[in-house]
């Protein structure tokens, strides 16, 4: 690891903004590495919500040069006695607890080293109830940065924890897919993807809660209060509302079920 490559660390955590719990772990790795440089993803997660939390950085850390080292916490099992990990994956660097917060991230990686971080050196604190963001991630994503050597941290593992990401399932020229993710215009995020729309050439309809819709290439060709459809910059179909949330207006929450008919 290379100490003048890796010096990008991102932040993403159900914290929030009004307390001061993000920038007690951005103080704590500045003052191991005051080269750092922080990125916060974001710190609105829902409270405890994992598979949001997994979602948003599997979907996102491609967007950062490779050697980022990405600390996620979302972590209801903090304190317990699950496992505080380093997860490097296709050059990428995440920390956190070993609680599923990493499922995307391994479904679609193609090469995975996994540490239990175990040495007390590289924490403030191994015996952290409440806050091991603090005492124990941001540290080791301090000295991380600074070029220490994954067997440092503790042994090697191969059983990761994770859960088994929703995958859009085929059937005839059907695709059956489900919302896995409502951001906060009110759009609903699918886990159907352009790869899944290959041969469609545009031309496919999409059925959610008995209502059938069309595709369009961006928002403004949508009519204010209708229900309509494309696929995002991020290529996921996603289900939107101009000017208004399709979340609300048609009671979409995550988990609905999405049908493509191409």
């Amino acid at each position: 690891m290379d100490s003048e490559q890796i010096r990008v660390i991102t932040l993403t955590t159900d914290f929030g903004c009004r307390d001061p719990f993000a920038g007690e772990m951005k103080g704590v790795v500045l003052s191991i590495n005051p080269r750092a440089v922080l990125v916060d993803f974001t710190h609105e997660v829902p409270p405890q919500d994992v598979s949001e939390g997994a979602f948003i950085i599997g979907s996102s850390y491609k967007y950062f040069p490779k050697g980022t080292i990405h600390v996620v916490v979302v972590d209801p099992g903090v304190g317990s006695g699950r496992r505080p990990v380093i997860i490097e994956a296709d050059g990428h660097y995440f920390v956190g607890p070993d609680n599923g917060v990493f499922s995307y991230v391994l479904s679609y990686a193609k090469t995975m080293k996994a540490v239990h971080i175990t040495n007390s050196e590289y924490m403030l604190s191994k015996d952290s109830p409440t806050f091991q963001g603090r005492d124990l991630f941001a540290p080791v994503a301090g000295w991380l940065s600074k070029g220490t050597r994954l067997e440092e941290f503790g042994r090697f593992i191969h059983d990761p924890v994770r859960f088994e990401v929703p995958l859009p399932e085929t059937s005839g020229d059907n695709i059956l897919g489900e919302v896995i993710y409502i951001d906060s215009f009110g759009n609903a995020i699918t886990n159907i993807r352009k790869s899944d729309l290959t041969g469609a050439g545009g031309q496919f309809s999409v059925t959610i809660k008995d209502t059938a819709i069309y595709p369009l290439k961006f928002y403004a060709q949508a009519s204010d209060s209708a229900l309509s459809c494309l696929v995002n910059s991020s290529g996921h179909l996603e289900l939107f509302v101009n000017r208004g949330s399709a979340s609300k207006l048609f009671n979409i929450v995550k988990g609905d079920k999405v049908t493509v008919l191409k």
